[in-house]
């Protein structure tokens, strides 16, 4: 696997977790 597809993944997963956290904080 390239280190850039890892990276890519990695960096949507945080960005997925960030806004998951955000909305909870709304709540």
């Amino acid at each position: 696997m390239e280190v850039s597809q890892t990276l890519t993944l990695m960096i949507s997963f945080a960005t997925l977790i960030v806004l998951i956290l955000s909305f909870n904080k709304k709540k």
